[in-house]
């Protein structure tokens, strides 16, 4: 039976694909190349192209749409001249960043927040969320090491060898002090690596420096303070922490010599929080003279709370003892393998002066029970083999390259902006003497798919306008791509 059987064919090779549904028919007459991409940045933008997927070959899509393979192509390099995708090799195309603002088809606004709103003018606690969420081809954020770089096979090996040696009791609840390998093993690097003098059993592991601090504000809060002085500028992150349990923390002001002591004395404060072996953001280091005034205030009954985020990371200068080796029971001191390791491992350590030391393990447990034993001795077991210390060595001097590729770039396309906090840490923080507004200026580098941190945030008191940028996490080549973007942003304010 005849049923037109040459039209039935006709329809069933019409050019489509399964691939977002594309239909071919839809396009502009000579605008095929425009259409495609058009219709891929639109997937992108509404999440149906996540960020990490992988487009189809460029073959396979021009066969299906029974187009030139040069129109894919053409597509597909658009997107990747737009900062959306990238080629990979033999990876093929990838997208690796959604537009900030896109419409949706019906004429709805894809959900995605619009780079004004990632910067408000008052940062809310959950801005950092906010700012981790939003798509960047390069990232620029501080604080993050090179991740690619995490040593999965040492691990692996370590897990095995630990998984190996377990009893079934070692799989019930631990101490919440911490697993006592694990303290054992940060005591001994402490001592090898911070000049720190403690007993195991001082030791309490924390998730954490960010838990450290909750810990210490639960603990000293219920002694009686109300407010913990802070240094300026500092983490934003950091006052977001000891506001949520109830301190304030006022500003005290920082210059090339570290926290200025007279002005923390001024204040009337009892307890101040401090980086003093590479300040954030500035990268100062508390000088000799200054670390006496504080001894001196410290023994009028001032408590220090030290935050050694970043100190193993260091490239121009000898090392910086730690306040806690100087005056142990007035110095409560945290420390974690978030900035040369992981922050996702959430392992992090506190040294408390005595009279606090079970106030922090009881509010230790009351929070968690302790952290998940398994990672402990994992860590522990890499930290007493020196793979930890052979990690560290690799990773500064990778930090350091990239460290000279970012100081390269800004000298190249930010000529008019001062560098601090070159010699150590993950970070630099550059300063403008014009009159810019630096949340305008991050706003607009994200934009063009640049995430970078205003200084502003970090600020309490009047402060140049400036930025925190991370170098530890990207390469050299999109080191100099970021700091070029940024230099066109300042060049047209």
């Amino acid at each position: 039976m005849n049923r037109s059987n040459g039209d039935t064919v006709q329809r069933s090779i019409t050019p489509g694909s399964d691939f977002l549904q594309l239909d071919v028919g839809q396009a502009p007459a000579g605008g095929l190349s425009d259409w495609l991409a058009g219709r891929l940045r639109l997937a992108v933008s509404d999440g149906r192209l996540p960020v990490g997927s992988r487009l189809p070959a460029t073959r396979t899509l021009a066969a299906e749409l029974n187009v030139s393979r040069g129109v894919v192509t053409e597509a597909y390099r658009r997107l990747i001249e737009d900062g959306h995708a990238a080629g990979r090799g033999r990876g093929g195309t990838v997208v690796v960043a959604a537009p900030v603002a896109a419409t949706a088809p019906g004429g709805a606004t894809a959900r995605r927040d619009s780079p004004s709103a990632v910067f408000p003018a008052d940062p809310g606690i959950e801005v950092f969320d906010t700012l981790r969420a939003a798509p960047a081809r390069i990232d620029l954020s501080p604080g993050i090491p090179d991740l690619s770089a995490f040593p999965r096979t040492a691990w692996l090996r370590a897990e095995r060898a630990v998984l190996n040696e377990l009893s079934a009791a070692h799989f019930g609840y631990g101490d919440p002090r911490g697993a006592p390998a694990l303290r054992l093993a940060v005591a001994t690097w402490l001592a090898r690596n911070r000049g720190i003098r403690a007993d195991p059993a001082e030791v309490i592991v924390t998730a954490g420096v960010a838990q450290a601090l909750g810990l210490f504000a639960q603990v000293l809060r219920a002694d009686g303070l109300t407010e913990m002085a802070v240094e300026d500028p500092s983490s934003l992150g950091a006052r977001q922490h000891l506001a949520n349990w109830g301190l304030a923390t006022p500003p005290v002001p920082v210059d090339d010599g570290g926290l200025v002591v007279d002005a923390l004395r001024a204040s009337g404060a009892s307890a101040v929080l401090l980086t003093p072996a590479h300040q954030f953001p500035t990268g100062a280091v508390l000088d000799g003279e200054r670390r006496r005034e504080l001894m001196r205030w410290a023994a009028e009954g001032g408590m220090v709370i030290e935050d050694d985020y970043d100190a193993e990371h260091r490239y121009d200068r000898p090392p910086v003892p730690a306040l806690r080796e100087m005056f142990p029971e007035q110095v409560c001191y945290a420390g974690s393998v978030s900035k040369w390791l992981a922050p996702a491992l959430r392992v992090g350590w506190v040294l408390a002066p005595k009279r606090y030391h079970d106030a922090i393990v009881a509010a230790k447990r009351y929070a968690d029970l302790g952290n998940p034993v398994l990672a402990q001795l994992v860590l522990a077991r890499l930290m007493d083999s020196g793979e930890m210390e052979r990690q560290l060595r690799f990773a500064r001097r990778r930090n350091r390259r990239r460290r000279d590729a970012m100081i390269e770039a800004i000298d190249a396309f930010l000529p008019g902006a001062t560098v601090h906090g070159a010699a150590a840490g993950l970070h630099l923080m550059v300063t403008f003497e014009t009159a810019i507004s630096d949340a305008d200026l991050a706003t607009r580098a994200l934009a063009l798919g640049v995430k970078a941190q205003p200084l502003s945030w970090h600020a309490q008191l009047r402060s140049k306008p400036g930025l925190v940028l991370g170098y530890a996490a990207r390469t050299p080549t999109e080191i100099g791509d970021g700091i070029a973007t940024l230099g066109r942003i300042v060049a047209e304010t």
